[in-house]
């Protein structure tokens, strides 16, 4: 959560220097990759770590580690990627550190989880075996992250970022929703009966795999063909309808009754929106030669998929662990649109043209107020005892 709420006031300074020029803030290296790289992989991993080492025991038939067994790979991800920050404005050399410090964090919190997975006797390992593998391209990405930083590789750097974005950050999402946003709408609605085939989490792993096969495309400099644009714009249309349609059937209309529910489906429904923004990004260009809405797409997966998301279960969890009751209160559901709303500025602006200075500040406002107030009072309740007295 600190990682969340420094990450979030830093661009937000960035942005109101960039309009104002109040701050004069100098840059070792770019501001873009910057936020890039720790938006994907700087506050993600800290709470999947939350998730794996007290749910993923229990996907595995496994004891849990304490908490102290797990704090060093933590602490090295939080004053790593602390560095990163520090160090966009001092060195690259600086910044590739904090990279390098992040990434023996996240192999270390991998290789424990990589290892409850090996010795597991549990007979479905499907969704774990598919978060580890995430996790160790995370891994090699973000240490891929630091030599391109020090080298100066920013392109490089770039891609690293997208393919851990794709291929880490929603591969993990994508197994994990998979898994439990059936299990929680049917324990909350019994009318809506848990459905989650394999080929639908295979789907949403394929969806990942295209985005990091298109990554690296573009890099390779052979995104732009029109053969391969028209393909991706179909299979990303496919996807997007698909992913559409899935989040109907798992109990989108019916969820909305409930608060916390509904930001669990509305945060997913967000992946297909985006998959078929891209799709359509795609074929416009073929068809008309003009400039791409992709960075709007991507905005809608990283705020409006990752983002819905990260509060609807970090608050359901936190309030479960917490002993309060399992439900999104009238600050939680007010932050929750407030993000929304902030999501539909930044996808929707780039379509309409190139987004504006004082609007992208609005919308970093936006967010660094959502992180604040619904992450602030998260920090509150954290490290104290459960309010219903139970031990915890």
């Amino acid at each position: 959560m600190l990682i969340v709420l420094l990450s979030g006031l830093w661009w937000l300074l960035v942005q109101l220097d960039r309009v104002t020029g109040w701050l004069d803030i100098s840059y070792a290296m770019s501001p873009s990759l910057t936020h890039a790289a720790v938006m994907t992989l700087g506050f993600m991993p800290l709470f999947f770590a939350g998730f794996l080492f007290t749910a993923g025991p229990k996907w595995l038939s496994m004891p849990a580690p304490s908490a102290g067994a797990v704090a060093p790979a933590l602490a090295l991800q939080v004053v790593g990627w602390s560095i990163w920050l520090a160090g966009a404005h001092l060195h690259v050399a600086v910044a590739a550190g904090g990279a390098l410090l992040a990434a023996l964090g996240l192999r270390t919190q991998y290789a424990r989880f990589v290892r409850l997975l090996l010795a597991s006797p549990a007979q479905d390992k499907l969704h774990a075996s598919a978060i580890a593998v995430g996790g160790l391209l995370g891994t090699a990405c973000t240490a891929g992250l630091a030599v391109a930083t020090f080298l100066e590789a920013h392109d490089l750097a770039s891609v690293l970022v997208r393919t851990a974005l794709w291929g880490f950050v929603v591969v993990t999402y994508g197994a994990v929703a998979h898994r439990m946003i059936p299990f929680f709408t049917a324990a909350a609605l019994p009318a809506v009966k848990v459905w989650r085939p394999k080929w639908i989490l295979k789907l949403m792993l394929g969806v990942a795999a295209l985005e990091v096969l298109a990554v690296w495309l573009d890099w390779a400099g052979w995104g732009g063909q029109t053969i391969w644009r028209g393909l991706r714009g179909t299979m990303e249309l496919a996807a997007g309808a698909a992913l559409i349609w899935l989040a109907a059937v798992w109990g989108l209309v019916p969820s909305l009754k409930v608060r916390l529910l509904a930001m669990l489906h509305i945060g997913f429904l967000w992946l297909g929106v985006a998959m078929a923004m891209l799709g359509v990004s795609q074929w416009w260009w073929m068809l008309t030669g003009a400039g791409t809405f992709e960075l709007g797409a991507l905005h809608a997966v990283t705020m409006g998929y990752l983002g819905s998301l990260l509060l609807a279960m970090v608050t359901r969890v936190s309030c479960g662990h917490s002993g309060r009751p399992l439900h999104a209160d009238t600050l939680a559901w007010a932050m929750f649109c407030l993000l929304q709303l902030a999501t539909l500025l930044r996808v929707f602006q780039p379509v309409t043209g190139s987004i504006s200075g004082p609007v992208l500040l609005v919308i970093s406002g936006m967010w660094c107020l959502v992180m604040l107030v619904w992450g602030g009072r998260l920090l509150v309740w954290y490290g104290q005892p459960r309010v219903d007295g139970k031990p915890g």
